[in-house]
């Protein structure tokens, strides 16, 4: 998945093939813009705001417009943009989208190399196209599974990771985890034990660690094999939000949610700007709604996407919320 992925992010448009929120409705990157600017002064001056898989650039500018707002009315509000990205195409597209909003950005190949200081990270769609490792319980054991030539193939494997293991699971069961994003969640704890940090992660996955498959490929928004012509479509996987929060927090850092995405946009606002959008401009009422429902709706979005906020131990709580930590809340 990992390679088929950096192939496919390099040579195609992935917004042929899905659609994200940013590009759904001006309303989730403004929410996410708002959301930021209150982050932003518990954690002081001079924040890095930092943006993973920025795709067209579509959320920054829409953060940035009311960001800009905030910078205006406030002689504290100082932050630097970095957008995370590695793909030249999409950086191409993020830089004529980004000209003219009045921010200095730079691009970063990996996000330990954004500078030190105070940060603020924005990960949109992000953890699940991260590669993921699959295994198998048959009745002779744990078997992992592999892709070779267009087709399943499992081999025997015994030395499974432990939250594999601990899985109560029946046979022919499948257990997926994400080992690359467990790491990137724990880089970023790990500079969040030394210096202020918040990282809000907003995906498709479980609140709860399942047992199941959920990989998928998508080619000019429809569904296609997996399997087939790697490189070609977008590979994708349900986010393990409970891993994800697990594995922050036993390296330090404090966890809020997840939450579902419409509880956290109705939160922070989304039907009220709704509404004002409306006021402005009537004839786009039915496009603003629509939008919004697939932002929000239980079954749109707004149940399926899930938002996680990952920050450093004296930061919180945070809006939309819960008040209580991850693993506190029960």
């Amino acid at each position: 998945m990992g390679r088929a992925n950096v192939a496919y992010y390099a040579s195609r448009d992935p917004f042929a093939d899905f659609v994200t929120a940013p590009e759904i409705s001006q309303i989730f990157g403004e929410l996410i813009g708002a959301w930021c600017a209150v982050v932003m002064q518990a954690l002081g001056g001079d924040v890095r705001l930092v943006e993973v898989g920025p795709g067209r650039g579509t959320l920054m500018v829409d953060m940035l417009r009311v960001l800009r707002r905030f910078v205006a009315s406030s002689s504290s509000a100082a932050f630097t943009v970095h957008l995370v990205e590695t793909s030249p195409r999409l950086r191409a597209a993020q830089k004529q989208a980004l000209d003219g909003m009045g921010f200095s950005v730079s691009w970063h190949d990996h996000v330990e190399e954004v500078p030190p200081g105070p940060m603020l990270l924005v990960a949109n769609e992000f953890l699940d196209a991260l590669p993921i490792r699959q295994f198998v319980r048959t009745e002779a054991g744990w078997a992992e599974r592999f892709v070779r030539d267009g087709q399943w193939l499992l081999l025997p494997c015994d030395d499974v990771p432990p939250e594999v293991a601990e899985r109560h699971v029946a046979p022919e069961d499948v257990v997926e985890i994400s080992p690359a994003s467990i790491e990137f969640v724990r880089a970023i704890t790990k500079r969040f034990c030394k210096t202020p940090g918040v990282a809000l992660f907003i995906d498709y996955g479980t609140a709860t660690s399942c047992v199941g498959e959920s990989l998928q490929a998508l080619r000019d928004a429809r569904p296609v094999s997996a399997l087939v012509e790697p490189g070609t479509a977008d590979l994708t996987a349900h986010v393990d939000f409970a891993s994800m929060a697990r594995a922050a927090t036993q390296a330090g850092a404090c966890c809020y949610g997840p939450v579902e995405q419409g509880a956290l946009l109705r939160s922070l606002g989304a039907v009220q700007r709704a509404k004002a959008l409306c006021a402005a401009a009537p004839a786009q009422t039915g496009v603003i709604h629509a939008g919004l429902d697939r932002l929000i709706g239980p079954d749109r979005m707004g149940r399926l996407f899930k938002a996680l906020a990952v920050t450093s131990a004296d930061i919180g709580p945070l809006p939309g919320f819960p008040e209580k930590i991850w693993g506190e809340q029960e």
